[in-house]
């Protein structure tokens, strides 16, 4: 009996010595990797939403409106009466201060060869003899989708007291798609004015809403051009634009 009182304290000792190292070795890795994983989750999950509500506002700000009006001309350089030569035809200059104004599309009628001369009398001949012959000369590509534009805005100098030939061109291929729309004329002219751009073009597109249409002299188009961005402007918001 002495001698297992004697023990008795040893081997409590030894009991306890084992346990804490027991329970000291079963916490400390589940602990550590258990905080790794918290980390990791506190990191990644903000990221995640920070992301995801960026490509959030991408998606709701980063698509433009389209524009819902378009600017069709048809305009020529060379030798201009009262004007000279120029570089810039006159009906361009007054299209791109629609444009700029109203924040639409431009697309412009070119000649599919080119043969307009450039000498101001030869031009008016050619000019002549394709109304004489009711020619629809073709014009390069092809028209913009119309579908998307409620608006357009349609100019050329006036040749003869009316549109050049090759208008008739662009109305007679697109007359379905035209109608249906807002079609409002433009020209460039020296003397003639609108010249009844806007009574030809209901006839050529019937089913379209033709609205008040502006004429501008080529000689201002090149070198009065303030005043005629005020006219232009003038015009645009009497319109609504």
């Amino acid at each position: 009996m002495k001698h297992m009182k004697n023990s008795l304290p040893a081997l409590l000792a030894l009991v306890m010595i084992l346990t804490l190292a027991a329970c000291t070795g079963g916490g400390q890795t589940p602990g550590t990797a258990a905080g790794t994983e918290s980390k990791t989750e506190n990191t990644t999950a903000p990221s995640d939403k920070t992301k995801s509500d960026a490509a959030s506002g991408t998606d709701e700000t980063a698509a433009p409106s389209e524009s819902k009006t378009l600017v069709v001309y048809f305009s020529r350089t060379g030798e201009q009466y009262t004007v000279g030569v120029i570089n810039k035809g006159n009906t361009a200059i007054v299209a791109e201060m629609i444009a700029e104004k109203t924040g639409a599309d431009l697309w412009e009628v070119l000649s599919v060869d080119d043969h307009y001369p450039m000498t101001y009398s030869a031009l008016t001949d050619v000019a002549k003899k394709e109304q004489n012959d009711k020619a629809r000369p073709s014009y390069k590509g092809t028209a913009p989708e119309l579908s998307g534009y409620e608006t357009v805005f349609i100019g050329a100098p006036v040749w003869w007291g009316d549109w050049p030939m090759i208008m008739y061109t662009f109305f007679e291929q697109n007359r379905n798609a035209l109608a249906g729309k807002t079609l409002i004329p433009f020209s460039t002219h020296e003397g003639s004015g609108l010249s009844g751009f806007d009574k030809k073009l209901a006839s050529a597109v019937p089913g379209a809403t033709v609205g008040e249409g502006l004429a501008i002299r080529g000689n201002d188009a090149q070198n009065r051009q303030d005043s005629v961005r005020e006219s232009v402007n003038g015009w645009l918001n009497d319109l609504g634009f």
